[in-house]
C-alpha cells in the first residue's frame, strides 16, 4: 500500500504468527468444477493463498516490515500468533504472506505429500520500529490471497493486554480456515478407506446382535446444539473452487431467498478472477456462483448461486450482544465433512487478530473468540447462538506449531468475524458492488511503553484535522484501551464512517476524530 494510502502502519516484536489456513493441496491438477446442479465437486477451497494449492496459509512470508499503515482503520495491535516466518503457498493462487509469519500451518493436517494449506507467511506482525503502510509495506500477497505483512500477523492479543507469549516454539494463527480439498477423492478416498480397512479387520461386531434402543423421534429442546443445528444446517452450504492454481473449499451460509451466500474473501479469492465456484447446498444439490463483491481488509465476500429461488436464508443476530461465557454452535464443512456441527462458548470478546494481507490490504478483525471447534474447511461458515441467529463468520484459528511445516488443528481457540461488522460490509457490497473501509489517514505503529504511536499523518485526513501528530501515542479510543496498533485497527474498522470517536492520548489530553470512509475491495 502506498504511503498516500490512509491506513495505519503497525510495528511489532511478537514472536506470534498468523496462516491464513488452506486446505490439502489439490491432487491431480486442478479439477474442473461441476456444473449447475451437479453433485458434489471434489475441489475445495484453500484460504486465499497458495498458488499451488497448497494451503490457505502458504503465504510467501518475509519479515514483516516495522509499521504497516492502517488504511483508516486504527487496528488494535494483540496478535494473537507469532510473526508468520515462513512461506506457505496458498492453494488458491492467493498471494504469498511476507515472511513475518513464522510459518504457521493451515489447519492442522498436512496433506499428503503437500502441508494442507499453511497461510504461509504473513509478515512478522511485529516488526522493528519503523512506520510503513499498514499492510506491511514491501510485503505482499500472490495475487489472489491474502498476505500476510504486518498485521497479517495474526495474534490474537489477551483481551485488556499484551500479545499473547509462546515458549518453545512459535505460536501462529492459522487465518481462513478454508481447506484445500484433495481432487476427486483425495480426502474422501483416504478417509473411506481407513473406515473399510478398520470394519474389515479383526473381530465380529457383537453390537450389531443386540437389542437396538428404540428410535427418538420429535423436535430437540429449544436452546439445545440440536434445535440450532436442525435450524441453521439447511442454510450452510460448502462452496467448491477451481482455478488455474488447483481446487478449494470452504463453508458460507444463504443470507437470502435469491441466492446471496456470505463467506470469506480468502475462501474465493483464487477464484474469484477466471475460476470457477460451486454451491453445495445442504441437500446435495448443486449449482455454480458468480463473486459479487469481496473485501480483503476485512475477509469478507459475497457470492451469488445462480438459477436458484425459495431458499431458506439465516436469521442474522446482533454480535454487539455477545457475553462472554454464553453458549454457542459452529457448522461448516471442515476437510470436506459437509454439515459438522461443534458447540463451544464465547470465550473472549474484542480479541485483535491480524489475518494477513491480500496486496496492499491488510486483513484485521475485531475478532469474538470461540472454543467450538474450527477446522479448515470452516472457514466462512457460521457462528450460532442458541436462538440459531447469526453472530459471526467463523475464520480463523490459533495453533502453536514449532515449525511452518506442521499444520496443527483446533486447540480450542478459533475467531469469527462479529456479524454486525460482517453484515456492514455485506450490504455495502451488495448495494454498490464494494465495501467502505472507515479509516483515520494515519500511519501506526506499536508504542514501546504500550499504545499505538502515530508514525506519520496523511495530509487533509481526519487525523490531521482533529490534530493528530506524528509522535502522538494513543492509549484508548473511547472507553476501550489500546494495547497496540492492531487494537486501534480493529476498533476503528468496526464503526462506521461518519462517526466522531475519541481518542485519549499518552499524558491524558483527548482528540475528538471524525472517521472518514473510502471504498475498497473489489468484485
Amino acid at each position: 500500500m502506498s504511503e498516500n494510502d490512509p491506513t495505519f502502519s503497525e510495528d511489532s516484536d511478537s514472536d506470534d504468527t498468523v496462516t491464513p489456513s488452506s486446505g490439502f493441496p489439490a491432487q491431480g491438477g486442478p479439477a474442473q468444477a461441476p456444473g449447475p446442479q451437479s453433485q458434489g465437486a471434489a475441489g475445495a477451497t484453500p484460504s486465499p493463498w497458495s498458488a499451488e494449492g497448497a494451503g490457505h496459509a502458504d503465504a510467501a512470508s518475509q519479515d514483516r516490515q516495522a509499521s504497516q499503515q492502517q488504511s483508516g482503520q486504527a487496528g488494535q495491535s494483540g496478535q494473537t500468533g507469532q510473526s508468520y516466518g515462513q512461506d506457505v503457498r496458498h492453494p488458491q493462487g492467493e498471494h504469498a504472506s511476507p515472511a513475518g509469519y513464522a510459518g504457521g500451518s493451515q489447519y492442522a493436517q498436512a496433506p499428503p505429500e503437500q502441508q494442507p494449506g499453511q497461510a504461509g507467511g504473513y509478515g512478522n506482525p511485529y516488526a522493528p520500529p519503523g512506520a510503513q503502510p499498514y499492510p506491511g509495506g514491501p510485503d505482499t500477497a500472490d495475487a489472489g490471497g491474502m498476505q500476510g505483512s504486518g498485521v497479517p500477523g495474526m495474534a490474537p492479543v489477551q483481551a485488556g493486554g499484551g500479545k499473547p507469549r509462546t515458549r518453545g516454539g512459535r505460536t501462529k494463527l492459522v487465518v481462513g480456515v478454508a481447506v484445500l480439498a484433495l481432487l476427486v477423492g483425495g480426502g474422501a478416498g483416504t478417509l473411506g478407506g481407513y473406515l473399510a480397512a478398520d470394519g474389515a479387520s479383526g473381530s465380529s461386531v457383537s453390537s450389531l446382535d443386540q437389542t437396538r434402543p428404540a428410535k427418538q423421534t420429535g423436535n430437540a429442546p429449544n436452546g439445545s446444539a440440536s434445535a440450532v443445528a436442525q435450524k441453521v444446517s439447511p442454510s450452510v452450504v460448502q462452496l467448491k473452487t477451481v482455478s488455474s492454481q488447483g481446487a478449494g473449499e470452504g463453508s458460507g451460509f444463504i443470507i437470502s431467498d435469491d441466492g446471496y451466500v456470505l463467506t470469506n474473501n480468502h475462501v474465493i479469492a483464487g477464484a474469484a478472477e477466471g475460476g470457477q465456484i460451486q454451491v453445495v447446498f445442504n441437500d446435495g444439490q448443486t449449482t455454480s456462483a458468480k463473486v459479487v463483491g469481496r473485501d480483503p481488509t476485512t475477509d469478507i465476500a459475497v457470492v451469488k448461486a445462480e438459477d436458484v429461488s425459495n431458499l431458506p436464508a439465516v436469521e442474522l443476530g446482533r454480535s454487539d450482544d455477545l457475553r462472554v461465557g454464553q453458549q454457542v454452535v459452529a457448522i461448516g464443512s471442515p476437510y470436506e465433512l459437509a454439515g459438522t456441527v461443534t458447540s463451544g462458548i464465547v470465550s473472549s470478546l474484542h480479541r485483535p487478530v491480524s489475518a494477513g494481507s491480500q496486496g496492499d490490504q491488510t486483513t484485521v478483525m475485531d475478532a469474538i473468540q470461540t472454543d467450538a471447534a474450527i477446522n479448515p474447511g470452516n472457514s466462512g461458515g457460521p457462528l450460532v447462538d442458541m436462538n440459531g441467529r447469526i453472530i459471526g463468520i467463523n475464520s480463523a484459528i490459533y495453533s502453536p506449531s514449532s515449525g511452518a511445516s506442521q499444520e496443527s488443528g483446533n486447540v480450542g481457540i478459533g475467531f469469527a468475524i462479529p456479524i454486525d461488522q460482517a453484515r456492514r460490509t455485506a450490504d455495502d457490497i451488495m448495494q454498490d458492488g464494494h465495501a467502505t473501509q472507515t479509516f483515520i489517514g494515519a500511519m501506526v505503529r506499536d508504542a514501546r511503553q504500550g499504545g499505538a504511536q502515530i508514525a506519520e499523518v496523511q495530509p487533509d485526513s481526519p487525523a490531521e484535522k482533529a490534530g493528530l501528530k506524528g509522535g502522538d501515542v494513543v492509549v484508548k479510543i473511547g472507553e476501550r484501551r489500546v494495547d497496540d496498533s492492531d487494537t486501534l485497527v480493529a476498533a476503528i474498522r468496526t464503526r462506521a464512517p461518519g462517526q466522531k470517536v475519541t481518542l485519549t492520548l499518552q499524558g491524558g489530553r483527548t482528540v475528538d476524530v471524525t472517521l472518514g470512509g473510502q471504498p475498497v475491495g473489489t468484485n
